[in-house]
């Protein structure tokens, strides 16, 4: 059997169930297409990917081939549509099956069916889900509509219920004539279309793409600095490379599994402490399951004005009002200071993500799609699922059954009291 494992956000050898699978036969060769999709401008007139994750991915992208070639597997990278390359890499290869993660949001379906549409009806496709800590075949639903839509229902009835799957090991290595010549490069910002990233010193996430980066980042946030037994405490801070895991943005990318990251935190608990702070960084993994099984119960809904709650609010859409909001220009130095980290760097803590989105929804009143927009060109750490689900919860239109608005001042107060976050970033003019 000859395969072909279609990497989309797995980009990673370790735990990677399509890999792992398609491993079992004659032949193994590796499929990534930088998408030129996500490259355009979204309706709102932001590119779906700008510098800063497409900088990460490129980085991640080349460790994958690296890793792969250890495993005699190629890695062919190209860069626009994968109805165009991937049907060329079947024929000339005679691939019998097509392995990838399964992934179900508006895009990625109509990628994966432009394929379909452009292979013989005779080749097979095996997606997996394998992007969860909670895998779908083990929860306890009938099926997705049956998803509470209130977080703490399905966080108790799985930590109750489930058993985390244990990561997938790869213990062979194909054969070297599978090491067939590979032309293909990985692209530079410039064939995407977009200008070099130059590191602010001041960041709070000058980390590097890649499933080996990833790794690294865990062994420095468990076991060399033991900052996992002070999560909790100190998740909500905003300077600083170690006040959170950071993890995200190799999740989001498929560097690393949750479930690896599930497994060694219950290693750490085992030889080092167990607290409140190591089962909340495991609270948050299940919060990035919950809004993956919202969007499977509720489709695109998701990315609709009304939200999952089908709600009707009079939104507006003023061009000054956007513009001040992401050059950080508002009448709240708090929010300014979140929107122009984000705007160098490409990163903003979780605190600063639930003020600048309830300060731009509940109390600018603009559509809160144009927000998620932003955040999903801006953010290295973009998530469709979990980007979205936030902001519909921020925005009155999704799973906070509260409906919360934040007092950005009490807000900014309480979690910058001393204004170091918002001196750091308002020191200068910076647009």
């Amino acid at each position: 059997m000859n395969n072909i494992v279609w990497f989309r956000n797995d980009l990673r050898v370790k735990d990677n169930t399509s890999l792992y699978e398609a491993m079992k036969g004659e032949k193994v060769i590796g499929f990534y297409c930088f998408e030129s999709i996500y490259f355009d401008k979204d309706g709102f007139g932001f590119k779906r990917t700008e510098k800063f994750r497409a900088k990460f991915l490129i980085e991640t992208v080349g460790q994958l081939k690296k890793e792969l070639s250890k495993l005699n597997i190629p890695l062919y990278i190209y860069f626009g549509k994968s109805d165009y390359h991937l049907p060329k890499l079947i024929k000339e290869y005679n691939i019998d099956t097509i392995f990838s993660q399964k992934e179900w949001t508006s895009h990625e379906q109509m990628i994966l069916n432009s394929v379909k549409n452009k292979v013989l009806s005779t080749l097979k496709f095996v997606e997996t889900f394998d992007q969860f800590l909670f895998h779908p075949n083990d929860i306890a639903y009938q099926d997705f509509k049956s998803i509470p839509d209130i977080f703490t229902n399905f966080r108790k009835k799985c930590e109750k219920e489930i058993k985390v799957r244990l990561p997938k090991e790869i213990k062979h290595i194909m054969s070297k004539e599978n090491m067939i010549y590979n032309p293909t490069t990985v692209p530079t910002l410039n064939n995407l279309g977009l200008e070099q990233v130059k590191t602010d010193p001041r960041s709070a996430f000058p980390f590097k793409g890649g499933e080996l980066e990833a790794y690294n980042r865990m062994q420095h946030y468990f076991w060399e600095s033991h900052k996992l037994a002070f999560y909790k405490k100190t998740r909500n801070d905003l300077v600083g490379k170690d006040y959170s895991s950071k993890l995200s943005a190799w999740l989001a990318n498929g560097s690393i599994s949750p479930r690896t990251i599930f497994w060694e935190v219950k290693r750490f608990e085992n030889s080092v402490t167990k607290n409140q702070d190591t089962y909340w960084l495991i609270f948050e993994l299940i919060w990035r399951d919950y809004f993956k099984y919202i969007s499977l119960k509720h489709e695109n809904n998701i990315f609709k004005i009304g939200g999952i709650l089908h709600k009707s609010y009079n939104w507006k859409n003023l061009k000054n009002v956007r513009n001040n909001w992401i050059t950080g220009k508002t009448k709240e130095p708090f929010v300014n200071a979140n929107m122009k980290e984000l705007a160098l760097t490409g990163w903003m803590s979780n605190r600063g993500r639930q003020n600048v989105a309830c300060f731009w929804s509940k109390e600018l009143q603009q559509d809160w799609r144009i927000g998620a927009a932003y955040f999903e060109s801006m953010l290295v750490d973009y998530d469709v699922h979990s980007n979205w689900g936030n902001w519909m919860y921020a925005s009155g239109v999704g799973n906070d059954p509260r409906d919360r608005k934040f007092n950005i001042k009490s807000q900014s107060e309480r979690y910058d009291p001393t204004r170091k976050f918002q001196n750091l970033w308002l020191q200068k003019t910076l647009f």
